[in-house]
């Protein structure tokens, strides 16, 4: 089936939605959630509009029917097998024939990190058995976890990585995807997730990318919508209500391990960024919706 061509424009990337999963604000998967192509495409006419992830790293494995992939603004016509590597913060679309098959797995791409494997770069790999028995490893041990569960998907993870590493040797450069400010805004992003503990400070991150404070809020607004301050503040704010909500430790104790000595400033923070006290916020996440019987 002939996929129709279209122009996409997003020059100004404040326009694109950044989304957990697509159509979706709020991820809820542990190691990995993983869908078929299918189950989700149909929801929206088998067109996904351009969009990106802040934080998610995708692998999308194209086992029937037809596809376009955009991936910052470059088309790929995709055949089956195929698959497609999404990193954070690239922009991509896709545009399926109503028969198409195959599935989408999705990672935190933070959990990639250390696994001693590159991450693979946006781009289009021919499909493989290797690959394939690679990705159906990984999702029967994330469906079926048993002993040493984190282990297991590590090593699930290490093997897929490298199936797809192996099989870009062969087939030559792919789309490198990002521009240079997309590559300090993922280098900012993954310096946020090793110190936002440890410092608030933009210059130690801008220091850590190798840019100016400026350029850094530049890059920032540019990329992510948002200045350099709001997106470590966000990532504070997340740890603060998994905290909150499941962790024992006191409202003190979660602040000064997010760098906040003073009680009272971490509380006005929290009210800040969760609309609510932390005492009040920990309250309602924990307290069972009451059940109301309807009159009769």
């Amino acid at each position: 089936m002939d996929v129709p061509r279209k122009r996409l424009h997003y020059r100004n990337m404040n326009s694109i939605p950044i989304y957990a999963l697509y159509g979706e604000t709020e991820s809820q998967h542990d190691w990995l959630h993983w869908e078929t192509i299918q189950s989700r495409s149909r929801l929206h006419d088998y067109e996904i509009a351009p969009h990106r992830h802040e934080a998610l790293y995708q692998i999308l494995s194209l086992t029937g029917g037809r596809a376009t992939a955009i991936l910052d603004g470059a088309r790929f016509a995709l055949a089956p097998p195929a698959v497609v590597t999404v990193p954070a913060l690239t922009v991509h679309a896709y545009e399926f024939s109503e028969d198409v098959e195959g599935t989408v797995v999705t990672l935190m791409e933070r959990d990639l990190g250390g696994l001693g494997i590159a991450i693979p770069e946006a781009g289009v790999t021919p499909g493989s058995e290797v690959i394939a028995a690679a990705q159906a490893g990984l999702i029967l041990e994330a469906d079926n976890p048993g002993a040493a569960h984190d282990a297991a998907m590590r090593a699930h993870l290490t093997l897929l990585l490298v199936a797809l590493a192996r099989a870009r040797q062969h087939t030559g450069p792919t789309h490198e995807g990002a521009d240079r400010a997309l590559a300090h805004a993922r280098a900012f992003r993954l310096a946020v997730e090793q110190r936002f503990r440890q410092t608030r400070r933009l210059a130690d991150y801008a220091g850590a990318v190798g840019i100016s404070t400026t350029h850094l809020n530049r890059v920032c607004r540019e990329v992510m919508g948002a200045t350099a301050l709001e997106v470590i503040e966000k990532r504070i704010a997340l740890e603060a209500r998994r905290q909150l909500l499941f962790s024992s430790l006191t409202i003190k104790q979660i602040g000064a391990e997010l760098g906040y000595d003073d009680p009272a400033y971490f509380s006005r923070f929290v009210t800040r960024m969760l609309g609510m006290a932390p005492g009040a916020f920990r309250h309602a996440g924990r307290t069972p919706p009451v059940s109301v019987s309807p009159k009769a």
